[in-house]
């Protein structure tokens, strides 16, 4: 099948699935399609079960997307910059060293956390698991995703400070601890012996020079937006910035996610005030609201679908590693939040309401199940797949479903 086809049929149920949510179900967007295709999923399933053998068919026809190079390489650039875009930045720059040290320091920490202690408790279940493959799924686990966080945060009625510091640091942790998995990557190749100092140089590369290519791409989108007044022509840069720059990135070996969030949060703040019209700035607008949207509901869909993929040959190692890696997650996020707003004194301090609220609210997505499929071969490969499958749909269908409860009740005490 070619992969039009399977685009054309992963639109068309993303489509049917939108459809249903908004006629009946009625559920935020994200969890509503996610929902329906995880439930779609568990049909052809349990068909199969009772002998009607139509699971295979379509494995193979979603065997055939490479989620890693979809997702990384293709929706992700387009999805943190238009998220970035819808960010107001001046509440971000008053909240700016809270974001700066949750965001590199926080997934740090929390990774360290969940790897360490997630090697332990492998010790104790004799899971036997390797030690560098519990810290890099404390690394693609740890950043909250910015897809799956920001539009959930728009509806509801956080102040101004914690919903400005739940997207800042999904925006950027999202970049840090892809680069930090990368990092930690070099370690599981053989290619000799890797020196921390190594790692950490790979790692000030990637993040540092990411953010100063994407303040170099932002600077020149405005400058060329601001040169013409034609709304059409200022789509399309921003569209060339979005892809040609992540590209380039790839090529300069920066990290390309931290660039588009850079260049999404100067285009969307200097950009739109200082260089287009109020025209511009309305279809611009609608513009990236729709790609955003229409990217988000096929990626949903896609994880939903996802679980024909993963799910197969499961064993009990693959089912006890998922449930401690759930609460452990969740625990290590809260610890990283609370710790780092306590012993380095950020401004204003995080209370403990604030901090759960950033635990709870701090959602993952795409991002997670992507970083998981690009682990080497091999029986780790498979076990921390189904684990991030595991972590990502709790993260959507509880946490999603119940952060407007738990807000409220937050905000409400």
């Amino acid at each position: 099948m070619r992969t039009f086809h399977i685009i054309g049929i992963l639109t068309s149920l993303a489509a049917l699935f939108s459809y249903l949510n908004y006629r009946f179900l009625k559920l935020p967007t994200m969890i509503g399609l996610m929902l329906q295709s995880l439930a779609f999923s568990l049909l052809l399933m349990g068909l199969s079960y009772l002998g009607v053998d139509i699971v295979q068919p379509v494995q193979k026809i979603f065997e055939r997307i490479n989620f890693n190079v979809l997702f990384l390489e293709g929706l992700l650039s387009f999805l943190l910059f238009a998220g970035a875009l819808f960010v107001k930045v001046e509440e971000l720059l008053d909240v700016k060293f809270d974001i700066a040290i949750l965001s590199v320091a926080g997934v740090v920490v929390s990774a360290g956390m969940i790897g360490g202690a997630l090697y332990g408790i492998s010790e104790l279940l004799g899971l036997q698991l390797r030690p560098v493959f519990c810290f890099l799924f404390g690394a693609l686990i740890s950043p909250t995703d910015p897809v799956a966080t920001l539009p959930i945060l728009r509806r509801l009625g956080v102040s101004a400070r914690v919903n400005a510091m739940i997207a800042g640091e999904s925006l950027f942790n999202d970049g840090v601890g892809i680069v930090l998995f990368l990092s930690l990557m070099v370690l599981t190749q053989d290619t000799g012996p890797v020196s921390v100092g190594e790692v950490a140089a790979l790692f000030c590369r990637e993040a540092v020079g990411g953010a100063f290519y994407g303040a170099l791409l932002g600077w020149v989108g405005y400058l060329l937006i601001k040169s013409v007044d034609n709304f059409r022509l200022e789509i399309l840069i921003t569209l060339a910035l979005v892809s040609g720059g992540y590209s380039l990135a790839t090529v300069l070996h920066v990290s390309g996610p931290l660039a588009m969030v850079v260049a999404g949060l100067l285009i969307g703040g200097r950009g739109r005030k200082l260089g287009m019209s109020e025209r511009t700035r309305r279809n611009l607008d609608l513009f990236w609201d729709l790609v955003e949207d229409l990217l988000n509901a096929i990626l949903f869909t896609l994880i939903g679908l996802e679980v024909l993929v993963i799910s197969r040959s499961l064993t009990v190692i693959h089912l006890l590693t998922a449930l401690v890696a759930v609460p452990l997650v969740i625990v290590a996020r809260y610890l990283s939040v609370v710790l780092l707003g306590s012993l380095l004194h950020l401004r204003r301090g995080i209370s403990l309401r604030t901090a759960f609220i950033m635990t709870w609210g701090g959602l993952r997505g795409g991002i997670p199940v992507a970083l998981a499929l690009t682990i080497p071969e091999g029986r780790e490969r498979t076990v921390f797949l189904f684990a991030t499958y595991v972590v990502v749909v709790f993260s959507i269908l509880v946490q999603g479903f119940t952060l407007k409860h738990v807000v409220g009740k937050q905000v409400g005490e």
